[in-house]
């Protein structure tokens, strides 16, 4: 059900606890059309960025690699430890951590009249005290703050949402807090977090250790482009044994990037030279894709730089005690799945619900129209069925005629059902009764299956549903309604001049589309047919 967000905010303003309280009212029920077991599910499409993680996590644990997760925060010390003399650079892009500081909270005789006046009675001594230790615990950081407001709320017998606003009405210290820096960052580079966790493992197993982990980062850019992203996913892996050197690294992005229909590899050294890599052994990988070859994307050579491995410097090492050498590569996630899906702007590929520009294929265009009212019982089906049937053997009839489609039992009674045309001079149904909703070249048409039409119906996506169908199946919901109280139904479709008249539902994200786009959606059509149940017991 739809509701109103602006009705609603205002009834929050007023009284946040009353609006919540009535959520069920504002969801309304579904209907008989939304109710399982008639509401099916389909299955979904998975995101581009995550259909490449799990592709990337598979080809990893292929190549014999464990994964591993790594620590998202980190010490700024930590970074100092393993960039060194880059390290301030590297702190400049790096997102730091902050909280709000637990404040200092006293509660004075004037408080506690304010209390007493919203909880409309006085606390006794012990309440108040009771009050006074939560605080203090809060600020000793022996309770969270998730748990506050249920302490008070326990302590003093008064519902949640009261004490929320006694918090927010006598305590505006609460209101007043800043949050306050702490030296913990967010994780920029996944190397970060394999120093941290390969310290304590190079101890603990048998070598080689061949570890990987599809993560997220963070790193603060001065903007975001088409290109870059403030949180973007890191591919990386590592091996540790008493031998590694790039030839390894050649030999992992080989196994690793084949897998994605890569064919042939070049290597060169990387300019970047980090130093946490040992100097040298910095390598940028470049990939031959025929998958990319006079694309629209700048990769139409079909190479692409994909990857970058190299070796950690025994330096940086060395501040975690680790005496192995380390092998690490890495690969941008969203760099992957913009090669693998031809996309060319980050931003668009990563969130489309964001963008203003937007598009719909046919079929998912087709699948936003869906018959309106239908059947709920398997009777109700077979009356729909038997009026689509007994219109497509007699819709040619002149009339005036009657033909009766169904008769049998319905809620307990006996009922017939006829499709007729009283009028002179025409027929049982209207030339757009057989009219077919085709979703062709982004329009929206109601249209016969006539060679007029055929490239329509050729290069177009059907969504299955004649003017017919849609009003047999009204048809039936009408004679089930007037059945169950006993009574008689007539059901009468003439010109349809808009989807609601042949009893068609569109999506309203696909009407925004046909209208945003200007695109056509015709569904107009002469189809004069009538249907009545009579009741015979």
């Amino acid at each position: 059900m739809r509701f109103d967000p602006n009705e609603i905010r205002e009834a929050a303003k007023q009284d946040f606890d009353k609006a919540w309280q009535q959520g069920r009212e504002y969801l309304g029920k579904p209907s008989l059309n939304e109710r399982y077991p008639r509401n099916i599910y389909s299955y979904g499409q998975p995101h581009p960025i995550f259909d490449t993680i799990q592709k990337l996590r598979e080809a990893y644990i292929r190549l014999g690699f464990n994964e591993a997760m790594n620590p998202v925060m980190v010490e700024a010390q930590d970074v100092y430890r393993q960039f060194g003399s880059e390290a301030l650079a590297v702190l400049d892009r790096c997102f730091y951590l902050a909280g709000l500081p637990r404040p200092d909270v006293g509660i004075s005789d004037e408080r506690i009249g304010q209390i007493n006046a919203l909880l409309g009675r006085e606390l006794s001594a012990e309440e108040v005290e009771a009050f006074r230790q939560i605080l203090h615990g809060y600020k000793k950081g022996k309770l969270e703050g998730d748990d506050l407001v249920a302490e008070i709320a326990k302590a003093l017998g008064a519902h949640d949402a009261l004490v929320s606003t006694v918090l927010e009405k006598v305590f505006p210290e609460f209101r007043n807090l800043h949050a306050e820096a702490t030296t913990r960052t967010l994780r920029s580079h996944m190397t970060s977090g394999w120093f941290l966790s390969l310290s304590h493992q190079h101890s603990r197993q048998k070598l080689p250790i061949k570890l990987f982990s599809v993560d997220r980062c963070f790193r603060r850019e001065q903007a975001e482009d088409a290109a870059r992203l403030m949180s973007y996913y890191s591919a990386s892996c590592v091996i540790m044994d008493e031998e590694v050197s790039v030839e390894d690294g050649k030999a992992v992005a080989d196994g690793l990037l084949s897998q994605f229909g890569f064919q042939k590899f070049g290597f060169r050294p990387d300019e970047k030279r980090s130093k946490y890599y040992t100097p040298g052994t910095q390598i940028e990988v470049y990939a031959y894709h025929p998958g990319l070859v006079g694309s629209a994307t700048k990769y139409q050579s079909g190479w692409v730089e994909v990857a970058t491995f190299g070796i950690y410097s025994p330096t940086a090492l060395s501040q975690y005690d680790i005496p192995y050498p380390v092998m690490n590569l890495g690969l941008g996630v969203e760099r992957m799945a913009m090669i693998l899906h031809n996309a060319k702007d980050v931003r668009a590929l990563s969130y489309p619900q964001f963008q203003t520009d937007w598009d719909l294929t046919l079929r998912e265009m087709a699948q936003m129209i869906r018959v309106d009212k239908t059947p709920s019982t398997a009777t109700g089906r077979a009356i729909a069925e038997a009026v689509v049937q007994t219109c497509i053997e007699h819709g040619d009839t002149p009339s005036p005629c009657e033909f009766i489609a169904w008769e049998g039992e319905l809620y307990g009674h006996k009922v017939k059902v006829f499709v007729v045309e009283p009028e002179e001079n025409t027929k049982l149904c209207g030339p757009a009764a057989m009219n077919e909703i085709v979703v062709f070249k982004q329009n929206v048409l109601g249209i016969p299956r006539t060679s007029r039409w055929e490239e329509a119906f050729g290069e177009g996506v059907t969504t299955g549903i004649r003017y017919i169908d849609a009003f047999s199946e009204l048809a039936a919901a009408e004679i089930e309604a007037a059945a169950l109280a006993g009574k008689e139904s007539e059901t009468r479709a003439r010109i349809v001049r808009s989807p609601a008249d042949i009893n068609i539902r569109i999506d309203p994200a696909l009407e925004r589309y046909i209208t945003s786009y200007k695109h056509k959606m015709d569904l107009r059509g002469p189809v004069f047919t009538t249907v009545k149940s009579q009741i015979v017991d």
